[in-house]
């Protein structure tokens, strides 16, 4: 591998946040579906089973040369389907470059076993507005990405699409004090959910589907 590739999987090996999610969540002894996985950095930690996807072939390339599972896929296309379910799905750093986030957060359901969850990381806006002078607290406002959260309002589209949200933090210490108290600076979050069963859309939200679907009969 390049100089680059190799940086990354060493980077993502001495993570301690995702060390701190890895062990939390037992995630080396799961079957993870990995969307965006890039080159198989994360991949390579989750258990047997599991997945990756990712729109670059030469990341596919790369992955499968460590025998890695990386198919090359859009989740985002109408016809994309698996012929399997996992323990969890792992999404860092895609959320906010999806064309339809809550979209993407409905359809991933049925890739989830029944008790199985979602950790979806995300760069968020500060609480304290002046840290985005700072170049580490500007990552939520790159010129890539196309939708924009705070923490509250990552939680909220969550919510909105039938999770029910476990926790939301930055995993920077294994300490969960410590670690909440940090959430007014951090850049970061990692949104931790299951399916919500009794999930169902509002009726103003109901009646206002019925409207669309109407139309589109037309």
């Amino acid at each position: 591998m390049e100089t680059s590739i190799e940086n990354r999987f060493r980077n993502v090996t001495k993570s301690k946040t995702f060390r701190h999610i890895l062990k939390k969540y037992s995630l080396n002894k799961k079957a993870v579906l990995d969307i965006g996985c890039s080159y198989g950095e994360f991949l390579k930690h989750f258990g047997s089973g599991s997945v990756g996807l990712t729109v670059v072939r030469e990341e596919v390339k790369v992955g499968r040369s460590l025998n890695l599972d990386l198919r090359l896929a859009n989740i985002e296309d109408e016809n994309f389907s698996l012929d399997k379910t996992f323990d969890a799905i792992f999404a860092n750093n895609i959320f906010e470059h999806m064309q339809s986030p809550h979209n993407f957060l409905i359809k991933i359901k049925k890739f989830l076993k029944p008790d199985g969850i979602l950790i979806l990381g995300v760069p968020c806006i500060p609480y304290i507005a002046p840290l985005l002078y700072f170049n580490k607290f500007r990552g939520a406002l790159a010129s890539l990405h196309i939708n924009f959260f705070t923490r509250p309002t990552l939680i909220k589209s969550v919510e909105s699409a039938g999770w029910e949200v476990i926790e939301t933090r930055g995993f920077r210490f294994s300490n969960l004090f410590v670690d909440y108290l940090l959430n007014l600076i951090y850049p970061h979050f990692y949104v931790v959910a299951r399916v919500n069963l009794s999930f169902q859309y509002p009726t103003k939200r109901l009646k206002e589907l019925e409207g669309y679907n109407k139309q589109d009969t037309k």
